[in-house]
């Protein structure tokens, strides 16, 4: 059901509900757990040939309705020569964080084809394999890329770079809105290259308030979903823990919002509204449970959706590297008979 995925961005009418999996490739896989033997997470996303058998592999043994460029948030960092590693199990390291003004020339423009050459190509070539399956393409939301710009890495309180919002608000403005130019132009290379839908994950954006989302992130997110939209592709917009903001968040210009499994699925429709898409939120954690666990979450969370247009089935956060292929499996075909049934 490949065309699902796409009428359920756009909320109109389909034949059955879509699925695929955040993080649908990855360690839970045995052929990507060689390639990670061979090939570092970012050799991966410079190299198309491997880049797009890791892409494909999901589509192929899940049979899931949309592919996901395999990639990070942080390749268009490394593309304008921000010095970083992808550190296992920790995440992106930054060797000199973001201090001050006189780092905002670190943030050069990013310039696809020179920069990054590679993504071109590997989406071109994703695409012509895929066939009828859609391709999602992605990127980190400007909030997310400041926050390890400025933490230096992955953070559980975000003190630096809160800090730098509230000491310095004119800065912390600028600082995003370098970054939401790049993200635009690392999804604009994407679009153009045939990705289909376009996705921004903006991970840690659910450790704000509402009031400082609303004063230092939204107006930035809603010019960058502005330049998106005149791309002509659907977009998606996702953060972790971000209950408390969704109607916010809903004002940003996304066609759909992706929830993670902190909210009811029907919570989060009322708090969006019904201008958009949902997308979510089965907890990862339960597909390492028995299966009448998992197919009892699954079918709440189908039954939370009701019969509105516009849902894409989809977990709460990404794959665990303990998950089963065929759990996965099994959850695909769940959904698709059970929508059927209806």
């Amino acid at each position: 059901m490949p065309a699902n995925f796409l009428a359920a961005l756009r909320r109109e009418p389909s034949g059955g509900t879509p699925v695929w999996f955040m993080r649908q490739a990855g360690r839970y896989q045995a052929e990507y757990r060689e390639i990670r033997a061979k090939h570092s997470l970012l050799e991966i996303c410079a190299l198309p040939d491997v880049c797009t058998e890791v892409t494909l592999l999901p589509v192929r043994q899940l049979g899931v309705d949309a592919a996901i460029l395999f990639s990070d948030i942080t390749v268009p960092l490394l593309a304008i020569g921000i010095d970083l590693r992808i550190e296992e199990n920790v995440g992106p390291i930054i060797a000199e964080p973001f201090a001050g003004a006189k780092d905002l020339v670190r943030l050069r423009d990013l310039a696809p084809s020179e920069d990054e050459p590679f993504l071109e190509a590997t989406v071109r070539q994703i695409v012509k394999e895929l066939g009828p399956t859609p391709l999602i393409g992605f990127a980190g939301g400007p909030f997310t890329l400041a926050s390890y710009l400025v933490e230096g890495g992955p953070s559980r309180q975000y003190l630096k770079v809160k800090g730098l919002m509230w000491q310095d608000p004119a800065l912390f403005r600028r600082l995003l809105e370098r970054l939401a130019d790049l993200t635009f132009k690392h999804l604009a290379a994407q679009a153009a290259a045939g990705a289909a839908a376009l996705q921004i994950f903006d991970s840690w954006v659910g450790s704000l308030t509402p009031h400082d989302f609303a004063l230092h992130v939204l107006p930035v997110m809603q010019d960058l979903f502005a330049r998106l939209r005149a791309l002509g592709v659907p977009t998606i917009y996702f953060g972790v823990d971000t209950a408390g903001i969704l109607p916010l968040m809903a004002k940003a210009g996304a066609d759909a919002l992706g929830v993670d499994w902190r909210i009811d699925l029907d919570a989060a429709w009322r708090l969006a509204g019904t201008r958009h898409a949902i997308q979510g939120n089965l907890d990862p954690a339960l597909l390492l449970g028995p299966w009448s666990e998992v197919e009892g979450g699954v079918r709440r969370v189908l039954a939370a959706a009701g019969s509105r247009p516009g849902h894409i089935f989809n977990l709460g956060h990404g794959v665990l590297p303990k998950t089963s292929p065929e759990i996965l499996r099994r959850v695909v075909d769940l959904v698709h008979e059970a929508r059927a049934e209806t």
